[in-house]
């Protein structure tokens, strides 16, 4: 990612519907939400979500998709991983220790799949 995609992406997060908005898409993936649940569950109107839904396509965080007469969004979870890549690469100076802390708070969100029992 580039500083100009970063700055796009973050722009478009620097407003509260959009940021509740991504968070809840990244909380239902990989399933994504139908528009009409999406706004019911942030709690505006579906056209002043369609609105804000523009602004999050275009720095390209989510994505829409037809299916029969409703449009499922979905965070681009890649490219979440790439701004805060983007924003972590330099961190701490090459001092590992040091960004440690924020590796461990990141791990517990994602834990390991149990093995199955085929």
């Amino acid at each position: 990612m580039d500083e100009a995609n970063a700055l796009a992406a973050l722009s478009a997060l620097a407003q509260a519907t959009r940021l509740q908005t991504l968070k809840l898409l990244v909380s239902r993936e990989p399933d994504g939400v139908p528009a009409g649940e999406l706004a019911r569950l942030i709690g505006v109107p579906q056209n002043t979500l369609s609105a804000h839904l523009s602004i999050l396509a275009n720095a390209s965080l989510v994505a829409g998709e037809r299916r029969s007469r409703s449009i499922i969004y979905r965070a681009d979870v890649e490219r979440l991983r790439q701004l805060v890549l983007f924003l972590l690469k330099d961190c701490c100076g090459g001092r590992a220790e040091l960004c440690a802390p924020l590796i461990d708070e990141l791990i517990p969100c994602c834990p390991e799949p149990a093995p199955r029992d085929d």
